[in-house]
């Protein structure tokens, strides 16, 4: 007997074929019966009988569940078993550890290791040291009592890489940030780096950019890391069944300096494993960007490795503020302004020879891909806190300017400090043009090129990511219309599914696991995000409603019915090796 019959769907398979009506049976967490023949009988024909429980889904699209290559759900798990608002939004495996930042492994004769750790991720992945501190149970020591702690009790399926930067700490101690490993430190690191494999690590992730400090405002541990120490772990990576690379460096945001790319070539051919990265800024702006990034690509095919650039199809805005750290505080010494306390801040910011200078910054090629945010003027006023701002949310900056004879950074400065800084800025995207998404939907076409790039888990009141998986289903069917619904679900599921090898995932098949998304083509799509304040203590975070997403199921099981949890955790942790297989790489 079936637990579970979908009649008279029309089944997206994953693998970009046409679509069709069918009945889809599941058993055991398993997808039993794919009935084609079925799909015209009524209730209580020859499939029908046999089912436990069903439903009818004419008129409506069963996908398989999709999968998210990028986040960091590390932490938020502990708290939010569903990965919220991930799982609303049809995705059912997520991949976490990314970056070189995880939450483990932590040394255990080094109890404050754990309190860096918090910091480090408060600081670089935008996150509530809060909620870290209270949300999560930091029992734990070794990667495998990591993978153990939260196996059984999320809803979501998901797998982790390890993080560079958290083997550096373990091994090194303190001298991890500025230091070089002796030869005993780099084989206590390449030795934690297979006991996590073996307990089902993916591999590893690690970064290079100068984006990434630590709590203590340092370069974190893995920016310290020479060659010679990176391919040492990337080859202990290659050792090890159903793993993968995952990789930063400065020039992910823009351009690839030569050394960068050199260094991704050489990490992926040593481990004989893909490398992704994030993310491929694609925009008509700067037209020579693709070609130039995915010339490493090339490179990595020649030498037999694969390095797999990672793009989101729609556009996710980041909110911005000058009084908490953003993506402002990494233009060329904006940092140094913007880090100091409020009203010395204030002043500084007030004084037009400071405002002059940091307006080079931005506009200095040092400031690379953030040069996109530096248009003052085409920025959007959001949250205010004070009379004298009263009627300004919504407005452009440009228009305030012009009504007050004042030019428009001046203009967003005053507004910021009749706030006391709080007010929230929201930037208009300057890459929404119909020459940016030709080019994006080119780009799409490459073997190398892999949706996502979401960082659900992070900069959690800055930015909501994850529904990029509903919004860019609407857009296939009723917006831009760039590819068809059949390949709009292959890269959402089964491409990133066959990138990390996962087995039995990520495609709609008789015998794969039941991961699967019921949802109606005519409304599909995700709500504006929106702040709520439901973090452990109660700190904010940005939140999106999916729309016209009927029913998610995460291995058999529905843990998502019309945007509301079930409160049923059927998701798994996914092993290497046990739950990914090896992918291959080079020329294909």
């Amino acid at each position: 007997m079936l637990d579970h019959l979908i009649r008279r769907a029309t089944v997206v398979d994953g693998t970009g074929a046409p679509s069709y009506v069918a009945d889809v049976g599941i058993r055991d967490g398993r997808i039993a019966v794919v009935d084609r023949a079925a799909a015209g009988v009524k209730a209580g024909g020859r499939v029908g009988a046999r089912a436990r429980t069903e439903e009818d889904a004419r008129g409506l699209v069963l996908a398989p569940g999709f999968v998210d290559p990028h986040t960091h759900y590390d932490a938020q798990l502990f708290w939010d078993p569903c990965a919220t608002p991930s799982l609303s939004h049809g995705v059912t495996t997520v991949v976490g550890g990314n970056c070189g930042f995880t939450l483990a492994p932590l040394n255990p004769g080094r109890p404050a290791d754990a309190d860096y750790t918090r910091r480090m991720m408060s600081k670089v992945e935008g996150m509530s040291l809060d909620a870290l501190e209270k949300g999560a149970p930091w029992s734990w020591s070794s990667f495998g009592d990591y993978l153990d702690a939260l196996d059984g009790r999320t809803a979501v399926n998901a797998g982790f890489m390890v993080g560079h930067c958290a083997l550096r700490r373990y091994a090194m101690g303190p001298a991890a940030v500025g230091g070089t490993p002796d030869e005993s430190q780099l084989r206590r690191m390449t030795a934690l780096l297979h006991d996590a494999m073996d307990a089902g690590a993916w591999g590893l992730s690690t970064t290079r950019s100068t984006t990434h400090s630590d709590g203590d405002g340092n370069p974190v541990a893995s920016r310290h890391a020479r060659p010679g120490e990176l391919l040492a772990l990337a080859r202990a990576v290659g050792e090890h069944e159903g793993t993968q690379l995952e990789a930063i460096v400065t020039g992910c945001l823009d351009r690839f300096t030569e050394e960068e790319a050199d260094l991704l070539v050489a990490l992926t051919s040593a481990a004989g494993r893909p490398l992704n990265w994030n993310v491929l800024t694609i925009e008509s702006a700067a037209p020579g960007r693709v070609p130039h990034q995915l010339a490493a690509s090339e490179r990595a095919r020649a030498a037999g490795g694969r390095i797999v650039a990672l793009t989101m199809p729609v556009l996710t805005p980041m909110n911005m503020s000058l009084g908490t750290f953003c993506a402002l505080n990494l233009l060329p010494g904006w940092g140094e302004v913007l880090g100091l306390p409020v009203p010395e801040r204030i002043a500084l910011l007030r004084d037009p020879a400071v405002r002059d200078r940091m307006l080079s910054g931005a506009a200095s090629p040092r400031a690379a891909g953030f040069r996109r945010l530096t248009d003052f003027g085409r920025y959007v006023i959001g949250d205010t806190y004070t009379p004298e701002n009263e009627g300004l949310t919504g407005r452009v900056v440009r228009d305030i300017a012009a009504e007050r004879g004042t030019d428009p950074f001046t203009t967003l400065v005053d507004i910021c400090a009749a706030d006391g800084l709080r007010t929230v800025l929201w930037p208009m995207p300057t890459d929404n043009d119909p020459a940016s998404w030709e080019l994006r939907r080119r780009a799409w076409d490459h073997e190398d090129v892999l949706l996502g790039g979401s960082d659900a888990g992070a900069h959690l009141d800055r930015m909501c990511g994850a529904p990029y998986t509903t919004r860019f289903l609407g857009d296939c069917l009723r917006g831009r219309r760039l590819v068809p619904l059949e390949r709009a679900v292959r890269m959402l599921s089964d491409e990133p599914a066959r990138l990390f090898g996962l087995r039995g995932r990520g495609r709609i098949a008789e015998g794969w696991h039941a991961d699967l998304v019921l949802f109606d083509p005519e409304r599909i799509d995700a709500g504006a995000a929106t702040l709520v304040h439901d973090l452990p203590g109660g700190g904010a975070r940005l939140d999106s409603r999916a729309v016209g997403v009927v029913s998610v199921r995460v291995n058999g099981v529905e843990a998502i019915r019309h945007d509301v949890v079930t409160g049923a955790v059927p998701g798994r942790v996914l092993r290497s090796g046990r739950d990914t297989e090896t992918v291959a790489t080079g020329k294909i």
